[in-house]
């Protein structure tokens, strides 16, 4: 726990907190709201009562669905200045959350609670402005993904997984990469090892080196 919250920081990520008056604004933010946690910590999980809005200052959070055959799907990932539409949704809506939030990274972040949330979206239009911009935003990634689950093929979706990355080499396994596509590992492997017959990449342990990007772009979008 820290004991100080760098308001100006917190501002220039989140502007739409800007032109709350200096007392509510440091209401907010009190010291003991901050929070630093190490990667890999479950920041929320399913079926757990949503605690407050996060805003996030450091770090990274993926947003994953898990299904009943035990295989996760990632439906995306918070960068700080953004937020939570599953924690928005959950605080709007008075339900739990229905996916589970990891630390990709160690993070630094503040969590408004429910009430201040609640206060927010009903007198500050800015802020209100913001959730539901972040809502149209995520809808439209979460669109996205359903097209390319429903209609894509798995190696144009691993191949577009990789560009994304925008890399050269990756540290990354098998299995990272299939739980961001909802598959399994054994199939991304195979999916690798025909890359790797046709030059697109070299295999290492735990590491990924990009040797054709344009091969892959040309096999993701086709």
């Amino acid at each position: 726990m820290n004991s100080t919250v760098n308001r100006e920081k917190v501002v220039n990520l989140y502007p739409a907190l800007s032109g709350l008056p200096a007392d509510r604004l440091a209401a907010l933010l009190p010291p003991q709201a901050l929070m630093h946690l190490p990667a890999g910590t479950q920041v929320f999980a399913e079926h757990q009562p949503c605690q407050g809005f996060p805003l996030l200052l450091e770090g990274s959070i993926k947003v994953i669905k898990l299904a009943t055959s035990g295989r996760e799907l990632m439906l995306y990932r918070v960068a700080p200045g953004g937020s939570c539409i599953i924690s928005s949704s959950c605080l709007l809506g008075h339900t739990d959350y229905n996916a589970r939030g990891i630390a990709e990274t160690p993070l630094t972040l503040l969590a408004l609670p429910v009430a201040a949330f609640t206060a927010l979206m009903v007198e500050h239009p800015p802020f209100r402005d913001f959730v539901f911009h972040l809502f149209a935003d995520r809808i439209g990634e979460l669109m996205q993904l359903v097209e390319e689950v429903a209609f894509a093929r798995l190696d144009q979706r691993l191949a577009k997984l990789i560009l994304a990355r925008n890399e050269t080499v990756l540290a990354v396994t098998h299995q990272q990469l299939a739980d961001e596509l909802g598959s399994v590992r054994e199939i991304v492997s195979r999916l690798l090892k025909g890359f790797a017959e046709q030059g697109l990449v070299t295999l290492g342990r735990e590491q990924l080196t990009v040797t054709d990007r344009a091969g892959l772009q040309k096999l993701a979008a086709v």
